[in-house]
């Protein structure tokens, strides 16, 4: 694990109602929320509600039951943001950093589901 969990990091503290947000989903092992500062039309966060600090540190830690909800409710959210390819949305991108390299700027696990626009590319060459 690149760092330790902190119990008082933002999306604890919104899991815990000590700050508010804009739900799209919640399920007994996860919640689906819009990101405060969207970077596309459509811009949600999916967060584990456990104590997962990246995306390694999830697969390897979490119950087969938190990981599946995880990713039921991922897909879920795109279908209710309308970006499936496969339903005419035109597609969507998931993003999740892990550590400082990849500018991860809260410590805990979070996907970003980005769609509603053409996007581009997602790396430059160096």
């Amino acid at each position: 694990m690149p760092y330790a969990y902190d119990d008082q990091n933002i999306f604890a503290k919104i899991i815990r109602g000590e700050i508010p947000n804009d739900t799209v989903l919640e399920t007994d092992h996860t919640l689906a929320f819009r990101d405060i500062h969207p970077q596309a039309p459509a811009h949600v966060l999916v967060i584990p509600k456990g104590r997962y600090v990246t995306f390694d540190d999830f697969c390897a830690n979490a119950s087969d039951a938190e990981i599946l909800d995880f990713h039921r409710t991922a897909s879920k959210v795109c279908e209710m943001l309308g970006v499936n390819p496969g339903a005419g949305g035109g597609g969507y991108r998931t993003v999740g950093n892990a550590g400082e390299v990849a500018i991860q700027e809260v410590p805990h696990y979070h996907l970003h589901i980005l769609g509603g626009r053409p996007l581009g590319r997602m790396l430059q060459p160096a």
